[in-house]
């Protein structure tokens, strides 16, 4: 089995690429001439330099693979040029799937995202709507370019399937773990509490699933999942306390106890965007669409991939404690002197 993977240097690509390879299988991977390397360290893979935005240079990457596998994305919640993330999000999918086809390979297996998901701010954090493949949903409801980009990027997907294309999706919900090194968004909540910047917290949820469950879950889709159809690939649905009292028990720091309203977090966020992102240039901490989403809880159920994959929805414990050590190992934070065992 040959297979082509876009991303393998980043977060889920990496443990896909690794999933794959403890299957036997002969992988290239598409890396970009800027492209860390550091997630393929000790991993047995040709690579080829080609770009998402530059259709030509993946046909002619991909010659002879059975399976494609597009973990790649533009993944910030904020951008001082949406265009941008369009071009790499949208058209970069709608090329790499016409090439795969053009190529004749077998399946084509497209990372999505667990927001393009019908998430409400109905009903908060007290009774949350746990949303399924089947939740009614629209562009209207994504926030932002990050969400409107994978879901117009996703729709071209399951077009190309129902159409006849041998094309499946799944949509990861929030994965942890070890070797995120941008960090993700995720990845910077873990951080963030590691250098004791979490003073506060908002009533907000998601799901957090392992990330070598994920990648192990595209595997699973590139050997059962139906054409046309799309997949939850989640852990555990948890309130950012729980997820922040989870990192307490683990760690024996501190887990912030002061609750901040979500209008105060929108004031901050206004702020931070306007005077980091538009007058210094930077990446700003906090941004309005992030708080606008911390106001739907990101429930999800994994129901239908555990059905019909066998997709196993695990304790999130484990994938944390290794996001801890790694993100310590590799000089995200200074070490914990006495860390305390696992006993969330």
């Amino acid at each position: 089995m040959k297979a082509f993977i876009t991303g393998a240097t980043g977060f889920v690509g990496s443990h896909v690429a690794r999933a794959l390879a403890d299957r036997g299988a002969d992988l290239r991977l598409l890396v970009r001439p800027s492209s860390k390397l550091d997630n393929l360290a000790g991993l047995n893979a040709e690579t080829v330099v080609g770009d998402l935005r530059e259709p030509a240079s993946l046909k002619k990457a991909m010659q002879g693979c059975e399976f494609v596998f597009h973990v790649a994305a533009d993944y910030r919640i904020w951008v001082r040029d949406p265009e941008e993330m369009y071009k790499a999000n949208v058209d970069g999918t709608k090329a790499l799937i016409q090439a795969a086809q053009e190529c004749g390979v077998r399946r084509v297996i497209y990372c999505s995202s667990v927001a393009t998901m019908g998430f409400k701010a109905s009903g908060g954090i007290a009774n949350p709507e746990i949303v399924d493949e089947a939740t009614p949903v629209s562009l209207d409801d994504m926030v932002g370019p990050y969400k409107r980009s994978k879901f117009m990027a996703e729709q071209i997907a399951l077009e190309a399937g129902r159409r006849g294309g041998n094309v499946v999706v799944v949509n990861p919900t929030t994965p942890i773990g070890e070797k995120d090194i941008k960090p993700t968004p995720t990845g910077r909540i873990v951080v963030d509490f590691l250098k004791r910047k979490f003073p506060a917290y908002v009533d907000t949820g998601l799901n957090l699933a392992d990330v070598k469950e994920v990648a192990r879950g595209h595997v699973l889709a590139m050997e059962k999942a139906r054409p046309g159809e799309r997949y939850i690939l989640g852990g555990e649905n948890l309130t950012l306390k729980q997820i922040l009292d989870k990192l307490a028990a683990l760690t024996g720091l501190p887990s912030p106890t002061m609750k901040v309203p979500h209008a105060v977090a929108m004031g901050f966020a206004a702020f931070d965007q306007f005077f980091t992102g538009i007058v210094m240039g930077k990446e700003p901490r906090a941004t309005i669409d992030a708080v606008k989403m911390g106001r739907k809880i990101m429930f999800a159920s994994s129901a239908k991939a555990e059905r019909e994959l066998g997709y196993k929805v695990l304790p999130v414990e484990e994938a944390l404690r290794r996001a801890v050590d790694w993100f310590q190992a590799h000089g995200y934070v200074a070490p914990i002197s006495q860390p305390a065992a696992v006993n969330a």
